[in-house]
């Protein structure tokens, strides 16, 4: 083999994509220790102009959940859950046309349709069962720049831990009438509970798990095609392995290359590419 042969099988495993690698199951230990993390980005509705990030990382069934929002009603508490399903049904985040009614908000109710059910409560302490989606005294409430920083890590159960991809994350609270509190006055009385106004139930944002478990096809199968591939549809505690791994079989075939060009530094290729 020529030197020029070389350097072409040297770049394409320099530029096979990270799949790859978990194909072979070169990563798989190491995930075994780290466990499986995961990237959520909040995207506003009801054009609340939230927006935030979420990460959930599980190791075992302990499911660590970190939230950095903002656009957040100031001073208010914010009602937070993982809605989906532990089924297999692929749920969603919502937009504008899923408010029915016509009447400019698009309320909790409506958008269930599209993000399921709430399965966790992202309470602040306390139990975290669906039943306290509206225990609003243990949620966490927004600084007075409207940001709202969440931790908890809990114990789920092994459907969790299965379907973590299909599961998202959803805030509620807006400010339909900018007076920068909840009020009655912005959008009435909140269908879920008359007690509440409906500004503090309504969605302001939604985000989707953009990762998946090694093994496992993320919900809507993967795309293939002309396009780059996707870092996202990896779980992020996978990343630091490729990219070791991507390195380490980038060196190996230039040292490998470099030794078979110094074997021969005066040969020349003869025709029909034979050394």
């Amino acid at each position: 083999m020529t030197a020029k042969r070389a350097g072409r099988r040297l770049v394409a495993v320099a530029t096979l994509p990270a799949a790859a690698f978990l194909t072979l199951g070169l990563s798989v230990p190491a995930l075994a220790d780290a466990g499986k993390a995961y990237q959520i980005d909040l995207a506003q509705l009801n054009g609340s102009g939230s927006r935030g990030t979420v990460m959930l990382s599980l190791k075992a069934n302990q499911l660590t959940v970190q939230i950095e929002s903002e656009g957040m009603v100031p001073g208010q508490p914010s009602a937070q859950h993982l809605h989906g399903s532990t089924k297999g049904h692929d749920f969603h985040c919502p937009d504008a046309s899923d408010d029915t009614d016509g009447d400019g908000v698009l309320s909790n109710t409506e958008a269930t349709v599209d993000y399921g059910d709430i399965n966790i409560s992202l309470t602040t302490s306390g139990d975290t069962k669906a039943a306290s989606g509206l225990a609003v005294d243990r949620m966490p409430v927004a600084d007075k720049q409207g940001k709202v920083s969440y931790e908890r890590t809990i114990t789920v159960g092994q459907d969790v831990v299965d379907h973590i991809k299909d599961l998202h994350v959803v805030q509620h609270g807006i400010d339909r009438n900018n007076n920068d509190k909840y009020d009655f006055e912005g959008a009435g009385k909140s269908e879920l509970d008359p007690k509440l106004p409906q500004e503090a139930t309504a969605p302001t944002n939604c985000g989707e798990v953009k990762g998946a478990a090694v093994g496992s096809v993320p919900v809507g199968g993967i795309e293939t095609g002309g396009g780059p591939p996707q870092s996202a549809a990896l779980p992020i505690a996978t990343l630091a392995g490729v990219t070791v791994l991507v390195y380490a079989a980038t060196a190996g075939a230039i040292a490998a290359a470099r030794r078979r060009a110094a074997v021969v530094p005066g040969r020349r290729e003869t025709p029909g590419g034979a050394a």
